[in-house]
Protein backbone atom coordinates (compact mmCIF):
# COMPACT_ATOMS: atom_id res chain seq x y z
CA UNK A 1 0.00 0.00 0.00
CA UNK A 2 1.48 3.48 -0.90
CA UNK A 3 -1.33 5.60 0.26
CA UNK A 4 -3.75 5.73 3.15
CA UNK A 5 -5.91 8.58 4.70
CA UNK A 6 -6.73 8.94 8.21
CA UNK A 7 -8.57 11.53 9.66
CA UNK A 8 -8.32 14.59 12.01
CA UNK A 9 -9.66 18.59 13.21
CA UNK A 10 -8.47 21.14 13.89
CA UNK A 11 -10.26 24.89 15.18
CA UNK A 12 -10.09 28.14 13.44
CA UNK A 13 -11.50 30.74 15.57
CA UNK A 14 -14.24 28.52 17.78
CA UNK A 15 -14.92 26.77 14.80
CA UNK A 16 -14.07 22.91 14.46
CA UNK A 17 -13.09 21.52 10.89
CA UNK A 18 -12.96 17.56 9.91
CA UNK A 19 -9.50 17.27 8.22
CA UNK A 20 -8.08 15.01 5.88
CA UNK A 21 -4.33 13.41 6.20
CA UNK A 22 -3.74 11.67 3.20
CA UNK A 23 0.34 10.13 2.64
CA UNK A 24 1.42 9.02 -0.60
CA UNK A 25 4.92 7.14 -1.14
CA UNK A 26 6.56 6.96 -3.97
CA UNK A 27 10.40 5.79 -5.34
CA UNK A 28 12.83 7.88 -5.26
CA UNK A 29 15.14 10.22 -3.34
CA UNK A 30 14.58 11.09 -0.11
CA UNK A 31 11.73 13.63 0.05
CA UNK A 32 9.00 14.72 2.67
CA UNK A 33 6.59 17.22 1.78
CA UNK A 34 3.87 18.62 3.87
CA UNK A 35 1.07 20.40 1.56
CA UNK A 36 -2.56 22.22 2.55
CA UNK A 37 -1.20 25.48 4.19
CA UNK A 38 0.87 24.31 6.95
CA UNK A 39 2.02 26.48 9.35
CA UNK A 40 5.16 26.59 11.26
CA UNK A 41 4.20 24.55 13.68
CA UNK A 42 2.34 21.76 11.54
CA UNK A 43 5.76 22.02 9.28
CA UNK A 44 7.97 20.81 11.93
CA UNK A 45 5.76 17.88 12.34
CA UNK A 46 7.71 16.11 9.91
CA UNK A 47 10.66 16.27 12.43
CA UNK A 48 8.54 15.06 15.25
CA UNK A 49 6.90 12.15 13.94
CA UNK A 50 10.01 10.83 12.75
CA UNK A 51 11.39 10.54 15.97
CA UNK A 52 8.08 9.38 17.47
CA UNK A 53 8.10 6.49 14.60
CA UNK A 54 11.63 5.64 15.32
CA UNK A 55 11.79 5.58 19.45
CA UNK A 56 8.55 3.29 18.84
CA UNK A 57 10.06 0.75 16.91
CA UNK A 58 9.56 1.13 13.67
CA UNK A 59 11.90 2.31 10.97
CA UNK A 60 11.86 6.39 10.47
CA UNK A 61 10.59 7.69 7.34
CA UNK A 62 14.23 9.54 7.18
CA UNK A 63 15.69 6.63 6.84
CA UNK A 64 14.24 5.30 3.76
CA UNK A 65 14.67 6.48 0.34
CA UNK A 66 11.50 7.08 -1.01
CA UNK A 67 9.46 10.12 -1.49
CA UNK A 68 6.51 11.28 1.02
CA UNK A 69 3.71 13.82 0.31
CA UNK A 70 1.48 14.04 3.16
CA UNK A 71 -1.60 16.35 2.55
CA UNK A 72 -3.96 18.12 5.03
CA UNK A 73 -7.52 18.92 3.62
CA UNK A 74 -9.34 20.59 2.74
CA UNK A 75 -5.83 22.64 1.50
CA UNK A 76 -7.80 26.34 1.76
CA UNK A 77 -7.62 26.13 4.94
CA UNK A 78 -4.86 27.46 7.08
CA UNK A 79 -3.67 24.53 9.19
CA UNK A 80 -2.47 25.24 12.79
CA UNK A 81 -1.24 23.45 15.77
CA UNK A 82 0.53 20.69 16.49
CA UNK A 83 -2.35 18.31 17.35
CA UNK A 84 -2.10 16.74 13.64
CA UNK A 85 1.14 14.56 14.70
CA UNK A 86 -0.37 11.33 15.66
CA UNK A 87 -2.99 11.21 12.65
CA UNK A 88 0.54 11.93 10.55
CA UNK A 89 2.52 9.14 12.04
CA UNK A 90 -0.29 6.81 12.15
CA UNK A 91 -1.56 7.11 8.30
CA UNK A 92 2.80 7.17 7.13
CA UNK A 93 2.77 3.37 9.25
CA UNK A 94 -0.36 2.12 7.16
CA UNK A 95 0.97 3.47 3.58
CA UNK A 96 4.07 1.71 4.39
CA UNK A 97 2.24 -1.39 5.40
CA UNK A 98 3.41 -1.33 8.67
CA UNK A 99 0.34 -1.44 10.36
CA UNK A 100 -3.18 -2.34 8.83
CA UNK A 101 -6.11 -0.99 10.76
CA UNK A 102 -9.60 0.43 9.44
CA UNK A 103 -9.09 4.21 9.78
CA UNK A 104 -12.92 4.59 9.12
CA UNK A 105 -15.51 6.56 11.28
CA UNK A 106 -12.20 7.54 13.81
CA UNK A 107 -10.76 10.61 14.52
CA UNK A 108 -7.12 11.07 15.74
CA UNK A 109 -6.03 14.26 17.84
CA UNK A 110 -2.58 14.69 19.84
CA UNK A 111 0.84 16.07 19.67
CA UNK A 112 3.84 13.36 19.76
CA UNK A 113 6.93 14.08 21.89
CA UNK A 114 10.19 12.79 20.05
CA UNK A 115 9.91 9.62 22.39
CA UNK A 116 6.41 8.93 21.21
CA UNK A 117 4.48 10.07 24.03
CA UNK A 118 1.34 12.19 23.42
CA UNK A 119 0.98 16.00 24.42
CA UNK A 120 -2.28 17.50 25.55
CA UNK A 121 -3.53 19.67 22.88
CA UNK A 122 -6.47 22.35 22.45
CA UNK A 123 -10.05 22.69 21.65
CA UNK A 124 -10.50 18.60 22.63
CA UNK A 125 -14.41 19.50 23.34
CA UNK A 126 -15.19 21.70 20.31
CA UNK A 127 -13.05 19.23 18.26
CA UNK A 128 -15.10 15.98 19.82
CA UNK A 129 -18.31 17.79 19.06
CA UNK A 130 -17.41 18.19 15.30
CA UNK A 131 -16.20 14.79 15.09
CA UNK A 132 -19.70 13.20 16.76
CA UNK A 133 -21.40 15.97 14.54
CA UNK A 134 -20.00 14.54 11.51
CA UNK A 135 -20.50 10.89 12.19
CA UNK A 136 -17.85 10.14 13.49
CA UNK A 137 -18.13 6.83 16.47
CA UNK A 138 -14.86 7.26 18.02
CA UNK A 139 -11.67 9.48 19.06
CA UNK A 140 -8.27 8.94 19.87
CA UNK A 141 -7.30 11.99 22.27
CA UNK A 142 -4.14 12.58 25.09
CA UNK A 143 -4.99 11.01 28.21
CA UNK A 144 -5.19 14.77 29.50
CA UNK A 145 -7.53 16.03 27.26
CA UNK A 146 -9.93 12.81 27.52
CA UNK A 147 -11.94 14.57 30.76
CA UNK A 148 -12.79 17.65 28.62
CA UNK A 149 -13.45 15.32 25.66
CA UNK A 150 -15.99 12.66 27.56
CA UNK A 151 -18.32 15.37 27.82
CA UNK A 152 -19.49 14.89 24.31
CA UNK A 153 -21.96 12.19 23.91
CA UNK A 154 -22.87 9.98 21.04
CA UNK A 155 -18.68 9.06 20.63
CA UNK A 156 -16.47 6.70 22.31
CA UNK A 157 -14.08 8.47 23.55
CA UNK A 158 -10.21 6.80 24.32
CA UNK A 159 -7.42 8.62 26.04
CA UNK A 160 -4.33 7.57 24.93
CA UNK A 161 -0.29 8.44 26.55
CA UNK A 162 2.00 7.08 23.73
CA UNK A 163 1.97 6.06 20.15
CA UNK A 164 2.48 2.53 20.79
CA UNK A 165 -0.43 2.41 22.89
CA UNK A 166 -2.64 3.38 20.04
CA UNK A 167 -0.81 1.18 17.44
CA UNK A 168 -1.32 -1.79 19.41
CA UNK A 169 -5.06 -0.91 19.92
CA UNK A 170 -5.49 -0.53 16.55
CA UNK A 171 -3.75 -3.73 15.40
CA UNK A 172 -6.47 -5.94 13.65
CA UNK A 173 -3.98 -9.46 15.28
CA UNK A 174 -3.91 -9.34 18.35
CA UNK A 175 -5.23 -5.61 19.68
CA UNK A 176 -5.01 -4.12 23.53
CA UNK A 177 -8.00 -2.36 23.87
CA UNK A 178 -7.74 0.91 25.00
CA UNK A 179 -10.44 1.91 28.19
CA UNK A 180 -13.41 4.39 26.85
CA UNK A 181 -13.22 7.46 29.05
CA UNK A 182 -16.94 7.63 30.45
CA UNK A 183 -18.34 10.95 31.50
CA UNK A 184 -18.32 10.40 35.03
CA UNK A 185 -15.15 10.17 35.49
CA UNK A 186 -14.58 13.93 34.61
CA UNK A 187 -13.09 16.56 37.02
CA UNK A 188 -14.79 19.32 37.50
CA UNK A 189 -13.70 22.83 38.73
CA UNK A 190 -16.14 24.71 40.21
CA UNK A 191 -14.68 27.99 39.70
CA UNK A 192 -14.58 29.20 43.19
CA UNK A 193 -10.80 29.47 45.30
CA UNK A 194 -10.59 29.27 48.61
CA UNK A 195 -9.88 32.90 48.96
CA UNK A 196 -13.89 34.13 48.98
CA UNK A 197 -15.01 38.09 49.88
CA UNK A 198 -18.49 37.11 51.96
CA UNK A 199 -21.01 40.00 51.54
CA UNK A 200 -21.27 39.85 55.77
CA UNK A 201 -17.28 41.23 55.62
CA UNK A 202 -18.21 44.66 53.97
CA UNK A 203 -19.08 46.60 56.12
CA UNK A 204 -21.82 49.45 54.95
CA UNK A 205 -22.13 50.25 51.10
CA UNK A 206 -25.90 48.63 51.77
CA UNK A 207 -26.94 50.41 48.80
CA UNK A 208 -23.85 48.46 46.45
CA UNK A 209 -24.31 45.17 47.77
CA UNK A 210 -28.47 45.32 47.25
CA UNK A 211 -27.03 46.59 43.64
CA UNK A 212 -25.03 43.48 43.59
CA UNK A 213 -27.61 40.88 44.47
CA UNK A 214 -29.74 42.65 41.20
CA UNK A 215 -27.03 42.12 38.90
CA UNK A 216 -26.56 38.59 40.07
CA UNK A 217 -30.27 37.94 39.96
CA UNK A 218 -30.87 39.25 36.21
CA UNK A 219 -27.25 39.65 34.99
CA UNK A 220 -27.93 43.15 34.39
CA UNK A 221 -24.57 45.29 34.26
CA UNK A 222 -23.41 47.34 36.81
CA UNK A 223 -20.86 50.35 37.42
CA UNK A 224 -19.33 51.16 40.73
CA UNK A 225 -17.71 54.71 41.44
CA UNK A 226 -16.60 56.51 44.34
CA UNK A 227 -13.01 57.66 45.79
CA UNK A 228 -10.25 55.23 46.10
CA UNK A 229 -10.00 52.54 49.59
CA UNK A 230 -13.93 52.73 49.38
CA UNK A 231 -14.65 48.96 48.83
CA UNK A 232 -15.23 49.08 44.86
CA UNK A 233 -12.41 46.07 44.32
CA UNK A 234 -13.73 44.22 47.21
CA UNK A 235 -17.50 44.32 46.24
CA UNK A 236 -16.67 43.29 42.95
CA UNK A 237 -14.18 40.41 44.41
CA UNK A 238 -17.16 39.37 45.86
CA UNK A 239 -19.87 39.57 43.30
CA UNK A 240 -18.79 36.15 41.17
CA UNK A 241 -19.81 34.09 44.19
CA UNK A 242 -23.15 35.40 44.09
CA UNK A 243 -23.69 33.69 40.47
CA UNK A 244 -25.39 30.38 40.04
CA UNK A 245 -23.74 27.54 38.59
CA UNK A 246 -23.61 27.06 35.05
CA UNK A 247 -26.71 24.83 33.21
CA UNK A 248 -25.27 21.61 31.56
CA UNK A 249 -25.27 23.58 27.77
CA UNK A 250 -23.75 26.56 29.20
CA UNK A 251 -21.05 24.43 30.80
CA UNK A 252 -20.44 23.02 26.98
CA UNK A 253 -19.85 26.27 25.50
CA UNK A 254 -17.44 27.83 28.52
CA UNK A 255 -15.30 24.92 28.33
CA UNK A 256 -14.87 25.14 24.97
CA UNK A 257 -13.86 28.31 24.45
CA UNK A 258 -11.57 28.07 27.35
CA UNK A 259 -9.99 25.07 25.85
CA UNK A 260 -9.10 26.56 22.63
CA UNK A 261 -7.75 29.66 23.86
CA UNK A 262 -5.75 27.36 26.60
CA UNK A 263 -6.70 28.68 29.91
CA UNK A 264 -8.46 25.41 30.77
CA UNK A 265 -6.01 23.93 32.85
CA UNK A 266 -7.28 20.35 32.77
CA UNK A 267 -10.67 21.25 34.36
CA UNK A 268 -14.17 21.55 33.25
CA UNK A 269 -15.95 25.06 33.90
CA UNK A 270 -19.17 24.90 35.58
CA UNK A 271 -18.88 28.28 37.56
CA UNK A 272 -19.23 31.45 35.66
CA UNK A 273 -15.71 33.24 34.64
CA UNK A 274 -14.64 36.04 35.94
CA UNK A 275 -12.21 37.69 33.92
CA UNK A 276 -9.82 41.13 34.92
CA UNK A 277 -7.87 42.38 32.24
CA UNK A 278 -6.01 45.37 33.52
CA UNK A 279 -6.40 48.42 31.61
CA UNK A 280 -3.63 48.69 29.83
CA UNK A 281 -4.52 45.93 27.81
CA UNK A 282 -4.52 46.21 24.39
CA UNK A 283 -7.72 46.30 22.06
CA UNK A 284 -7.12 43.24 20.53
CA UNK A 285 -6.39 41.29 23.41
CA UNK A 286 -9.71 42.59 25.30
CA UNK A 287 -11.72 42.85 21.83
CA UNK A 288 -10.57 39.80 19.80
CA UNK A 289 -8.56 40.55 16.36
CA UNK A 290 -5.61 39.35 15.17
CA UNK A 291 -4.60 38.53 11.32
CA UNK A 292 -6.81 35.46 11.42
CA UNK A 293 -9.66 36.66 14.08
CA UNK A 294 -9.33 35.14 17.36
CA UNK A 295 -11.33 35.82 20.46
CA UNK A 296 -10.43 38.46 23.34
CA UNK A 297 -11.40 38.80 27.08
CA UNK A 298 -14.62 39.19 26.22
CA UNK A 299 -15.26 35.92 24.54
CA UNK A 300 -13.10 34.85 27.42
CA UNK A 301 -15.25 36.27 29.95
CA UNK A 302 -18.62 34.60 28.15
CA UNK A 303 -21.42 33.33 30.15
CA UNK A 304 -19.42 35.19 33.38
CA UNK A 305 -18.42 38.51 34.41
CA UNK A 306 -15.92 40.88 32.70
CA UNK A 307 -14.64 43.20 35.12
CA UNK A 308 -13.17 46.55 34.37
CA UNK A 309 -11.56 48.44 37.27
CA UNK A 310 -10.48 51.84 36.28
CA UNK A 311 -12.89 51.72 33.77
CA UNK A 312 -12.15 55.06 31.96
CA UNK A 313 -8.39 54.33 31.96
CA UNK A 314 -8.52 51.76 29.14
CA UNK A 315 -8.20 53.20 25.92
CA UNK A 316 -11.17 54.62 24.07
CA UNK A 317 -11.45 51.98 21.53
CA UNK A 318 -12.02 49.27 23.74
CA UNK A 319 -14.97 51.24 26.26
CA UNK A 320 -16.38 52.09 22.62
CA UNK A 321 -16.17 48.51 20.92
CA UNK A 322 -18.22 47.06 24.16
CA UNK A 323 -21.04 48.42 22.49
CA UNK A 324 -21.90 45.96 20.00
CA UNK A 325 -21.59 42.73 22.84
CA UNK A 326 -23.36 44.18 25.65
CA UNK A 327 -26.38 44.77 23.22
CA UNK A 328 -26.48 41.43 20.77
CA UNK A 329 -24.12 39.54 22.77
CA UNK A 330 -21.41 38.57 20.58
CA UNK A 331 -18.29 40.58 18.74
CA UNK A 332 -18.19 40.36 14.90
CA UNK A 333 -14.66 40.82 13.62
CA UNK A 334 -13.31 41.52 10.09
CA UNK A 335 -9.66 41.41 9.49
CA UNK A 336 -8.29 40.93 5.67
CA UNK A 337 -7.46 37.09 6.16
CA UNK A 338 -11.01 36.21 7.88
CA UNK A 339 -13.73 37.34 9.51
CA UNK A 340 -15.66 35.56 12.24
CA UNK A 341 -18.63 36.17 15.48
CA UNK A 342 -17.53 35.00 18.71
CA UNK A 343 -19.90 34.71 21.85
CA UNK A 344 -19.79 37.59 24.18
CA UNK A 345 -22.69 37.63 26.42
CA UNK A 346 -21.39 38.69 29.75
CA UNK A 347 -22.11 40.92 32.82
CA UNK A 348 -20.00 43.74 32.89
CA UNK A 349 -18.73 45.09 36.33
CA UNK A 350 -16.74 48.36 35.92
CA UNK A 351 -15.57 50.39 38.94
CA UNK A 352 -13.65 54.14 38.58
CA UNK A 353 -12.64 56.78 40.40
CA UNK A 354 -14.57 60.25 39.92
CA UNK A 355 -11.09 61.61 38.53
CA UNK A 356 -7.66 60.62 38.16
CA UNK A 357 -6.46 61.61 41.36
CA UNK A 358 -9.87 60.15 43.10
CA UNK A 359 -10.92 63.18 44.82
CA UNK A 360 -13.54 65.11 43.19
CA UNK A 361 -16.72 65.62 44.97
CA UNK A 362 -15.14 64.42 48.15
CA UNK A 363 -14.16 66.30 51.29
CA UNK A 364 -10.68 66.46 49.92
CA UNK A 365 -8.84 69.20 47.32
CA UNK A 366 -9.17 67.72 43.66
CA UNK A 367 -5.64 68.46 41.98
CA UNK A 368 -6.54 67.20 38.79
CA UNK A 369 -6.07 70.23 35.97
CA UNK A 370 -9.77 71.13 34.39
CA UNK A 371 -8.77 69.80 30.88
CA UNK A 372 -7.56 66.37 32.73
CA UNK A 373 -10.87 65.81 34.31
CA UNK A 374 -13.19 66.94 30.94
CA UNK A 375 -11.16 64.75 29.08
CA UNK A 376 -11.30 61.42 32.11
CA UNK A 377 -14.48 62.41 32.03
CA UNK A 378 -15.93 62.13 28.44
CA UNK A 379 -13.75 58.17 28.28
CA UNK A 380 -17.42 57.19 28.85
CA UNK A 381 -20.03 58.21 25.88
CA UNK A 382 -23.46 58.62 26.04
CA UNK A 383 -24.34 54.75 24.19
CA UNK A 384 -21.93 53.26 26.76
CA UNK A 385 -23.57 54.65 29.99
CA UNK A 386 -27.18 53.84 28.25
CA UNK A 387 -25.74 49.78 28.00
CA UNK A 388 -25.01 50.24 31.81
CA UNK A 389 -28.02 49.12 33.95
CA UNK A 390 -27.07 49.97 37.52
CA UNK A 391 -25.31 52.58 38.36
CA UNK A 392 -24.38 52.96 42.35
CA UNK A 393 -22.25 55.18 43.83
CA UNK A 394 -19.87 53.75 46.51
CA UNK A 395 -19.05 56.25 48.71
CA UNK A 396 -16.28 56.60 52.02
CA UNK A 397 -17.30 54.60 55.28
CA UNK A 398 -16.78 56.76 58.85
CA UNK A 399 -14.67 54.69 61.42
CA UNK A 400 -17.24 54.24 63.49
CA UNK A 401 -19.21 51.84 60.82
CA UNK A 402 -15.68 50.22 60.11
CA UNK A 403 -14.95 49.60 63.45
CA UNK A 404 -19.01 47.81 64.13
CA UNK A 405 -18.57 44.21 65.31
CA UNK A 406 -22.25 43.48 63.96
CA UNK A 407 -22.62 41.99 60.30
CA UNK A 408 -24.42 41.91 57.52
CA UNK A 409 -26.27 39.29 55.40
CA UNK A 410 -23.99 36.87 54.40
CA UNK A 411 -23.45 35.75 51.01
CA UNK A 412 -24.90 32.78 51.68
CA UNK A 413 -28.24 33.87 52.41
CA UNK A 414 -27.89 36.62 49.09
CA UNK A 415 -27.48 33.58 47.26
CA UNK A 416 -30.62 31.71 47.97
CA UNK A 417 -32.76 34.84 46.98
CA UNK A 418 -30.80 35.24 43.50
CA UNK A 419 -31.33 31.17 43.04
CA UNK A 420 -35.19 31.45 43.44
CA UNK A 421 -34.99 34.93 41.04
CA UNK A 422 -33.46 32.95 38.44
CA UNK A 423 -35.90 30.36 38.92
CA UNK A 424 -38.56 32.23 38.29
CA UNK A 425 -37.21 33.84 35.14
CA UNK A 426 -36.27 29.90 33.96
CA UNK A 427 -39.90 29.94 34.19
CA UNK A 428 -41.14 32.45 32.35
CA UNK A 429 -38.68 32.07 29.30
CA UNK A 430 -39.31 28.50 29.09
CA UNK A 431 -40.39 28.11 25.92
CA UNK A 432 -39.03 31.82 24.39
CA UNK A 433 -37.94 31.44 21.12
CA UNK A 434 -34.23 32.78 21.30
CA UNK A 435 -34.12 30.57 24.10
CA UNK A 436 -33.23 33.33 26.72
CA UNK A 437 -33.13 32.55 30.56
CA UNK A 438 -32.56 36.01 32.63
CA UNK A 439 -34.35 39.70 32.30
CA UNK A 440 -31.14 41.42 31.22
CA UNK A 441 -31.70 39.65 27.51
CA UNK A 442 -35.14 40.43 26.86
CA UNK A 443 -35.29 42.71 23.58
CA UNK A 444 -38.38 45.31 23.36
CA UNK A 445 -40.83 43.03 21.96
CA UNK A 446 -40.29 41.31 24.93
CA UNK A 447 -40.67 44.04 27.39
CA UNK A 448 -43.76 44.66 25.88
CA UNK A 449 -45.08 40.84 26.48
CA UNK A 450 -43.24 39.93 29.85
CA UNK A 451 -43.90 43.32 32.11
CA UNK A 452 -47.07 44.55 32.10
CA UNK A 453 -47.73 47.87 34.84
CA UNK A 454 -50.60 48.96 36.18
CA UNK A 455 -52.03 52.25 35.09
CA UNK A 456 -50.66 54.27 38.31
CA UNK A 457 -47.58 52.42 38.40
CA UNK A 458 -47.34 53.21 34.76
CA UNK A 459 -48.11 56.76 35.50
CA UNK A 460 -45.06 57.12 38.17
CA UNK A 461 -42.65 55.27 35.97
CA UNK A 462 -43.48 58.02 32.59
CA UNK A 463 -43.20 60.96 34.50
CA UNK A 464 -39.85 60.06 36.73
CA UNK A 465 -38.61 58.98 32.64
CA UNK A 466 -39.55 62.32 31.29
CA UNK A 467 -37.72 64.01 34.41
CA UNK A 468 -34.72 62.11 34.24
CA UNK A 469 -34.71 62.19 30.67
CA UNK A 470 -34.30 58.71 29.87
CA UNK A 471 -33.60 57.43 26.12
CA UNK A 472 -35.71 54.35 24.83
CA UNK A 473 -32.89 52.12 25.55
CA UNK A 474 -32.60 53.49 29.26
CA UNK A 475 -36.28 53.31 29.41
CA UNK A 476 -36.51 49.79 28.76
CA UNK A 477 -33.21 48.15 31.00
CA UNK A 478 -35.31 50.40 33.95
CA UNK A 479 -38.18 48.34 33.63
CA UNK A 480 -35.77 45.16 33.42
CA UNK A 481 -34.07 45.96 36.28
CA UNK A 482 -37.55 46.81 37.95
CA UNK A 483 -38.76 43.36 36.67
CA UNK A 484 -35.71 41.50 38.99
CA UNK A 485 -36.20 43.70 41.99
CA UNK A 486 -39.94 42.47 41.71
CA UNK A 487 -38.62 38.18 40.79
CA UNK A 488 -36.31 38.81 44.29
CA UNK A 489 -39.26 40.04 46.05
CA UNK A 490 -41.33 37.19 44.25
CA UNK A 491 -43.89 39.20 43.37
CA UNK A 492 -45.80 38.37 39.99
CA UNK A 493 -46.31 41.61 39.17
CA UNK A 494 -43.67 44.98 38.91
CA UNK A 495 -45.45 47.56 41.67
CA UNK A 496 -44.59 51.13 42.44
CA UNK A 497 -41.82 50.25 44.90
CA UNK A 498 -39.60 47.97 42.69
CA UNK A 499 -40.09 51.13 39.66
CA UNK A 500 -39.09 53.69 41.58
CA UNK A 501 -35.64 51.06 42.98
CA UNK A 502 -34.68 50.25 39.34
CA UNK A 503 -34.78 54.13 38.88
CA UNK A 504 -32.73 55.25 41.55
CA UNK A 505 -29.97 53.34 40.21
CA UNK A 506 -30.32 55.34 36.96
CA UNK A 507 -27.98 58.32 36.67
CA UNK A 508 -29.32 61.85 35.51
CA UNK A 509 -26.59 62.48 33.16
CA UNK A 510 -22.68 61.66 32.82
CA UNK A 511 -21.61 64.24 35.01
CA UNK A 512 -23.71 63.66 37.66
CA UNK A 513 -22.53 60.41 37.37
CA UNK A 514 -19.25 61.01 38.81
CA UNK A 515 -19.82 63.52 41.29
Amino acid sequence: MQFSKIYSAQTIGLTAHIIDVEVDLSRGLHAFSLVGLPSTSVDESRDRVSAAIKNSGFTSPKQKNQKIVIALAPAELKKEGSHYDLAIALAYLAASDEITFNPEEKIFLGELSLDGKLRPIRGALLLAQAAQKAGFTEIFVPSENANEAALVTGIIVRGVQTLTEVIEHLDNENPKTIAVHVRNETKKDSGKNNHVVDLAHIKGQDFAKRALEISAAGKHNLAMWGPPGTGKTMLAEAFPHLLPELTEQEVLEVTGIHSVLGTLKNEIVTHPPLRAPHHTASYPSVIGGGSIPKPGEITLAHRGVLFLDEFPEFDRRVIESLREPLEEGRIRIARSKGHDAFPARFILLAAMNPCPCGKYGSEERCTCMPGTLASYQRKLSGPIVDRIDLWVKVAKINHDKLSDIKKGEGTEIVCERIAKARALQTARFANHPHAITTNNEMRAEDVEQFITLSLSVRAVFNASALRLKLSPRAYHKTLKVARTIADLAASPDVLEEHVLEALAYRPTDLHNAFC
